[in-house]
Order: C-alpha cells, then structure tokens, then sequence
C-alpha cells in the first residue's frame, strides 16, 4: 500500500510515521520545512519566548518575596533568539530522524496533483542528494496536510513594511518601542506577553466584546486583568479602519460606537487568524472539492475522493497541532481499516499567557444555549497551596456540568499549570466522568491539581478549603 503525504507539519508527520506503523510503504512531500508551522514558527518557537518572560514576570514582581535579592540583570532579545533557534533545530532534526527510523521516504519539494492518483514533486534546489529536477510518484491512498497561512485583512495601509504577522513577529531583530495587534484572540495575546515583558507599549484592538472570544469569560478576566495592571492598552468592540505612516511611526486608526481613535505604534501585528494554504496543490487536477476555501471532508478525514485525505488546518476546522496530530493518525487507521475514533468533544484549548488560560468541552454559556440544566463549580487558586507556594495565586477552576446527570460537559482554567493540567479535563469529558468520580479520586497533595478536585466539590457547594 502507497501512502503520500503532502506536508510535514504535526499531521503529516504524525501520519507518516502511523502509516509506517501499520505497514504502509509512505512518502512524505513538504515545500519549507519539517514540522511545519508549529515547530517553525508557531507553538514551539511562541513558548520558547513566552517562557523567558515567566522569569522575567518572576525577577520583576515576586523575587524579593521568594526570598531572592536580584540586581542588574536585563533581557537579552538577542540571546533568546539564539535559544529559539537552536530549540526548533533540535526538534525539527528530531522530526527527522524519527521519519528515517521508520524508513518514511522524505522529499522536500513541491508537490502537485496530476490526477487522483499521481503527485508531481519539484525538488527544492538545497536537496543536493537528488540529481533530478522533479519527479512522479504514483499512490494508493493521499493525505493532504499542508497547513495554514496567516490571513491578510483588507486594511488600507496593511501592505506596510512594518506591518507584520506572526511569523515576523518571531524573529524581529530588536523588540520595538511600540506595538500595535490587531486581534485579541490566542496568538494576540501571547505576543502581547512577550513584548509587553520586553519593555514593549503594547496596545490590542479586537473587534469583538472581549479578547479570547472562543474561551469561558469567567476564565479570560484573570488574563485581561493582568494584561492591563502590567500596562498593555486593549480595545474592544473596535475596528480598524486604516493603517497610515505618521510622523511617529504607523498611526492605525480606529472606530468604535464610543469614539474614533488613533494608535500611534513603531510595528502593527495582524493577528486576526489564519486560512488554509492549499496554493501549490492544483486540486482541481485530482476533482478534490474545496468549500469557503478549505479542503471539504467528511467525518473520517474523507475529501470526495474516497482514496484521499485532508488533516490539519488545511481542512478548515479546528486549528491546533494536537488536532492536526490527531487527524492524522485517524485518517490512516481508516486507511488500513482500524476501527478508529476521534472525539472532537475532548479538544483542549490552550494559552501560554501567565496566567495560563485552558479550556475543554462546552463552556457555561454553551452549554446553557444547547438547552442544558448547568451546575457551575469554582474554586479560586488564591486558597490553593501549591499556587501560594509557587506565587502564581491569580485564576480559578470552573466545572461546567448537567445537573440532572452530574456529568462534567465543560472544564476551564486560569493559573499556573493549566495548560498541563487540561488533559484531566479531555480525559473526564472522553469517558464521560461525572462530578462524584472526580470528588472521589485522590489527588496529590500539595499540588495546583488538588484545585481540580476541590472545584468539583464546589459544584455541589461542598469544597473542603473554601468557606460555606
């Protein structure tokens, strides 16, 4: 069996080496880069400087208090960069090998589809081990996973020099005076945190009522509380309206039903979402059938061609690596006839912000709007030990569940180790746990999970270490 993959970000990747697993001879094509957005410029390079910035929010706000006496230090942009370089090497190489290790035949091109059964690959000109110019590659079976691009609003002035996206943002040499986002969802914030922690003026603007729509609002105050007390500007309910070169820097101005508005900024970030990147494909060749630009599947990761497939952010759905990772492995077990599942119910939404924003399942306004009778339980990381001992005590635990049932429908979080911690969460809502079962298991003590547990018993108002 034939198994081609186009794109080696974490579902193609993750695909191949499953298909390899399973048997299939496999070849994986990818045009830029192994590991593709995620490792590159995304989710790893992202936590790399946000993680600095914990040290940094440490030094500044809480050493004296951890009994720590520091004086002289400064934040070396430069450095960190090296770092973040030499962290996505190592993982990227890591990438590598594991796909040589599983003898997954790797080509870096361009792949495109002559029909629904042959890719032609354009070789890129660094793979001097390939003394042709391209070559084609017959397949059984086809997974498109080539990802996503960040999109371009259509705002007068956006095709500025100084106005970057996400993957510019990354790797700008020095951090600027100023930034403006537009966009306060996941990737807005986070780089808000980075620059902000970097002695950036950092000012969001969001279209909609609150930054981080997607998430429970209980859990995104602690986030935006924090955000402004460090001294980040955020608009919301406020649009965009052209971007403009001042005598300052970029002026962005801006309309709301309060007033009309100029941010005056060195850089702008666009960081309103992303689309799916299927350009080099020529899809229509294989009869693949695409939908408000994205790659139109069925539930079994199935485009109208039975034989091929489409994981990840190219298929327009939800787009996170760890969905994207688990796409992949589904479509190839189909593949081979396993009997597989994915629980779309169960996906973790994460932020890296501090504090660390984490959701699963249905948030309490969701489950409130699909007609459930909801059970709220909170409980504060204040009174949690481990939070006090770690001097991370900002944020909450939220259960979200039905009350005739006691089944957990939602799991949210603010606070240290969230973004860790939410795996409990995927893991209740996947064997559909109710509120006793989590009562009832032991957690260890002292840890930020004991919140988990207590939070559970706030549901029934009978949390051990919050007062009546």
């Amino acid at each position: 069996m034939k198994i081609v993959i186009i794109g080696g970000g974490p579902g193609g990747y993750v695909a191949a080496i499953r298909a390899a697993h399973l048997g299939a001879e496999v070849t994986l094509i990818e045009n830029k880069f192994l590991g593709g957005t995620c490792l590159n410029v995304g989710c790893i390079p992202t936590k790399v400087l946000l993680h600095t910035t914990e040290l940094l929010d440490v030094l500044k706000n809480d050493a004296k208090e951890l009994g720590i006496t520091v004086s002289g230090y400064e934040a070396d942009w430069k450095t960190l960069q090296k770092r973040k370089t030499k962290i996505i090497k190592k993982l990227v190489g890591g990438v590598k090998a594991l796909l040589k290790n599983n003898t997954i035949t790797q080509i870096m091109g361009t792949g495109v589809f002559l029909n629904d059964h042959q890719i032609k690959v354009s070789y890129n000109n660094n793979q001097d081990e390939i003394s042709k110019d391209e070559e084609v590659i017959d397949f059984d079976f086809a997974i498109i996973a080539t990802g996503s691009k960040p999109v371009i609003p259509p705002i007068p002035g956006s095709v500025h020099p100084d106005v970057i996206t996400s993957d510019a943002a990354l790797s700008l040499e020095a951090v600027p005076e100023s930034l403006c986002i537009i966009g306060g969802g996941v990737i807005g914030c986070e780089f808000a945190t980075i620059y902000n922690a970097f002695g950036c003026k950092v000012t969001i603007i969001e279209m909609l009522p609150d930054i981080v729509a997607t998430m429970d609002r209980d859990i995104v105050k602690p986030l935006k509380d924090k955000l402004i007390k460090d001294g980040v500007e955020i608009f919301t309910r406020t649009k965009v309206e052209s971007i403009k070169e001042g005598p300052d820097g970029l002026a962005v101005t801006t309309s709301s039903q309060a007033e009309e508005k100029i941010v005056t900024a060195q850089k702008v970030l666009l960081s309103v979402g992303r689309k799916p990147e299927l350009s080099t494909l020529e899809l229509e060749k294989a009869g693949v059938k695409t939908e408000r630009g994205a790659i139109k599947v069925n539930q079994k990761m199935q485009t109208n061609k039975p034989h091929i497939y489409a994981v990840g952010d190219c298929n327009g759905g939800v787009m996170l690596a760890h969905v994207a990772s688990a796409q992949g492995i589904f479509a190839v077990e189909t593949i081979v006839g396993i009997r597989s599942q994915i629980d779309f119910k169960t996906i973790p939404y994460c932020v890296y912000t501090k504090p660390e924003l984490a959701g699963v399942g249905l948030t309490e306004a969701e489950a409130r709007e699909a007609g459930y009778d909801v059970k709220v339980g909170n409980f504060p990381m204040a009174v949690n030990g481990k939070a006090m001992i770690i001097g991370e005590t900002t944020g909450l635990v939220k259960y979200v569940t039905d009350t005739a049932t006691g089944e957990i429908l939602g799991l949210h979080m603010a606070g240290p180790r969230a973004t860790d911690l939410i795996v409990e969460g995927a893991l209740a809502i996947r064997l559909e746990a109710t509120v006793d079962e989590l009562m009832s298991t032991i957690h260890a003590h002292p840890t930020v999970g004991e919140a988990l547990m207590e939070a559970a018993h706030a549901v029934k108002g009978e949390s051990i270490h919050m007062m009546r």
